[in-house]
Parts: structure tokens; C-alpha cells; sequence
């Protein structure tokens, strides 16, 4: 509750402040009742959902709304806030300078004039950022993109070379709201007519029956070699409260079954071969391993059945496992698949120019492809969404990597 009144205390000032800015650009009376109005029931609506949650009963769509809502909002005002700050601070300086200085004031009808174009130009500004956010709740969580690479390897068998590799990532089929665009999603991935199918973690939001109704359309999935999984932090059932130990035991066993019972080839700190006429590409998938988070990963127990001389395609859903023990590992994985970051749903990216988002001041390594000492880590930008139901910048990913023997580094 303290924090919930913090909260409430620090935003309503800020949204004061908002409208007095929005008020030195227009005083018409019945903006000013809107924006009054809309900012209790965004504010009041996010309070009551969040007071309101049931950390037994998993997702909560109406929270999720919310949430939606509150950044649709709050985001533009907060940018339109720094603007007004920013002139207000000029002002002020600009006012002890001159009667320091004795210096003759311009009048009041110049800074009021001048308010008012900064507040115009603000008001401009913050609509980038909500028609943006917008975008994403309403189409963007939608948007999926087929990203291709191709990689070059001098130790790839002569056999895998143009081997095609479909990777899905964080699923999180709690979240989703609209059938029709899942099923367009997981046609297009069959359409990538890849060899084999990856999926690296986050099955769902916070419990298996989250996955039920999605199970018929995700069996869906093939490809020749068949589909290959393994955990991701969300799928052991840590982020729910459960009854009992024997309930949170009993998710989990169903969890396994579930993945099975689709054709998963769910692999638990253990390895595969995929073969091809007498030579081999070894397939390693360890549980979870995160900085921060759970570390059941077990690198060498899943590698125990692996030689150097292997072509290794490694599959853990935490970028950071590749960070803190992949990397400086003795056998040397040459290519290891990720996901969990989601880019955090929100970013800027120029496809070959430019790419950020806040999470990159979490993880080091949290979208797209990346090279070291002759290993290659792609980080999905995730299939689904958790939390904000949108994504913005930041697009559903379903990477298409095609291995090639030869020098090249990347296409």
C-alpha cells in the first residue's frame, strides 16, 4: 500500500505539471475536464488491477490492459513533461541572470508566446511516442518478421552444407488474444520449409494449462529432422503461488508431457544427433540458465556425450549462459540459440544500421546475431509478449539461419 500512495503521490505531480504545460497552450475548459478525466481512469483502472492481482490464478488480461494503457498515456506525458521542465529551468536561470545583470525583461508576453510554441512543439513531439505505442498494442504484437542469415563454417560437414534451421523463442501463449494471427504465425514458420525447427524456451506466461488451447495448432510444427526444445524461465512454474509443492511438482510433469505430446523433442541437459550419410551435427539443450534467475543448466552433463571434433548447435533460452560459461567452453560450440530478452518489446531498430533498446543496459547481448572467437549467439526477439501487451520497434521474430561450409563469416 505505502508504495502503491508513493506511486500515485509521485505521478499525480507529474501529471499536475503536465497540465499546467498543456494549459499554456490551450485553456479551453472542456480539454482540460478530458484530460482530468482520462488520467483518473487510466491512473485509478491501473491501481485497482494491480491491487487486485491473484498470484494463484496466473495471467491477468485485465492487468495487462492496464498496463497497456497506462504507458499508452503516461509515456507521452512524461516526455511532454521533460520538455516543459527543460524551458522552465531556462527560464529561471535566464531570470536570475537578468536581474543579477540588471538587465531589461523582454515581458511577459514574449515567455508567454514562447511557452507556447515549446508546448506546442512538446505536444507534437509526444505524439510520436503514443501513435507509436498505439501501433504496437493494436498491430505491432502481430507484426512478425522472418529474419534470414546465413552462416560459414570451415568444420561444417560437407553434408549440412545449406542445412536450414527455423528458431521460435518465447512463446508465451498466456498472453495471446487472437487465434487467427497465431495460426498465421506458425504457417509461416512451416513455410520456411526449414530442416529443423528450434524453439529455445518460455512455453508460457506462469503454468502449462496456459498451453492447452495452442496445443492442437502448435503440433502443427514440422520440419524434416523434427522440432527441438528446451526451457526457459518461465516454464517451471516459479512465477505463480501455488497451493501446495505437489501442485507446483504436478505443472511441471505436465509440462514435460505437454511438449511431448506436441512433437517437442524437449532435451533436459542432454544432446542429440542429426545424421546425415555417415556424418553427424550434435544438437545440446541445457534447462535454464540465467544471470539472475534460475540455473539449472548444466552445461558439461549436457555436453558429456559430445566431442570436440563436433559440429554443435547449443540451445539455451538465457543469453547470458552464453556470456558467462559458453564463450571460454573447451569444445566450442559453434552456433547457440537464445531468446528471453524479447528485446524488451520496445526499441528502435534500421535493419543493418542501428539497433537499441533499454534492455541492452541489463544484458550485453539481447538481439540479433553476434560473433565471438569464431562462435555465433542469435538472440530471438521472441514469438509472443508478457506483461505490455504490444510491442513497439521490436518485432515477433522467426529467424531462418542456413548453414554454409566455407569462410565467409556472415551474409
Amino acid at each position: 500500500m505505502i508504495r502503491i500512495l508513493i506511486f500515485l503521490g509521485i505521478v499525480l505531480t507529474l501529471d499536475f505539471y503536465a497540465l499546467q504545460s498543456i494549459r499554456s497552450v490551450s485553456k479551453n475548459t472542456w480539454l482540460t475536464v478530458l484530460y482530468v478525466l482520462c488520467s483518473l481512469f487510466v491512473l485509478g483502472n491501473i491501481i485497482y488491477q494491480a491491487m487486485s492481482l491473484n498470484r494463484s490464478s496466473g495471467v491477468n488480461h485485465d492487468f495487462y490492459t492496464a498496463f497497456a494503457l497506462f504507458v499508452l498515456f503516461y509515456v507521452p506525458k512524461f516526455i511532454l513533461i521533460a520538455a516543459m521542465f527543460g524551458e522552465d529551468v531556462f527560464r529561471l536561470f535566464e531570470g536570475i541572470y537578468n536581474t543579477a545583470f540588471s538587465k531589461s525583461n523582454t515581458g511577459d508576453a514574449f515567455f508567454k508566446a514562447r511557452r507556447a510554441f515549446i508546448g506546442k512543439l512538446a505536444l507534437g513531439v509526444a505524439a510520436i511516442p503514443f501513435l507509436s505505442i498505439l501501433y504496437g498494442i493494436t498491430k505491432g504484437k502481430h507484426n512478425y518478421k522472418v529474419l534470414k542469415y546465413t552462416l560459414f563454417y570451415d568444420d561444417l560437414p560437407q553434408e549440412f552444407d545449406g542445412y536450414k534451421v527455423t528458431q521460435i523463442s518465447d512463446i508465451h501463449s498466456g498472453s495471446f488474444d487472437e487465434k487467427a494471427k497465431i495460426e498465421y504465425a506458425v504457417d509461416l514458420i512451416n513455410e520456411q520449409a526449414s530442416d529443423v525447427i528450434m524453439f529455445t524456451g518460455d512455453l508460457v506466461n506462469s503454468k502449462t494449462s496456459e498451453m492447452l488451447p495452442w496445443k492442437s495448432l502448435f503440433s502443427r510444427l514440422s520440419a524434416k529432422d523434427g522440432v527441438f526444445s528446451v526451457l526457459g524461465n518461465h516454464d517451471y512454474g516459479d512465477y505463480l503461488r501455488w497451493p501446495s509443492e505437489e501442485a507446483k511438482t504436478k505443472n511441471f510433469q505436465d509440462m514435460l508431457t505437454l511438449q511431448k505430446d506436441m512433437g517437442f523433442q524437449l532435451l533436459l541437459n542432454e544432446s542429440k544427433f542429426i545424421e546425415r550419410d555417415g556424418a553427424r551435427l550434435a544438437v545440446i539443450g541445457v534447462e535454464n540458465w540465467g544471470k539472475g534467475f534460475k540455473q539449472k543448466g548444466d552445461l558439461k552433463k549436457a555436453a558429456s556425450q559430445i566431442s570436440k571434433d563436433d559440429f554443435k548447435i547449443l540451445l539455451s533460452h538465457d543469453p547470458s549462459h552464453w556470456q558467462y560459461e559458453v564463450i571460454d567452453d573447451k569444445l566450442h560450440y559453434q552456433l547457440t540459440l537464445s531468446g528471453h530478452t524479447h528485446g524488451m518489446q520496445f526499441g528502435i531498430e534500421i535493419p543493418g544500421v542501428f539497433k537499441w533498446s533499454p534492455i541492452k543496459w541489463r544484458y550485453k547481448y539481447w538481439a540479433g546475431l553476434y560473433q565471438n572467437t569464431g562462435q555465433y549467439l542469435n538472440v530471438n526477439r521472441g514469438f509472443g509478449f508478457l506483461a505490455f501487451p504490444g510491442r513497439v520497434g521490436i518485432w515477433p521474430e522467426i529467424t531462418v539461419i542456413t548453414l554454409k561450409k566455407g569462410k565467409k563469416a556472415v551474409k
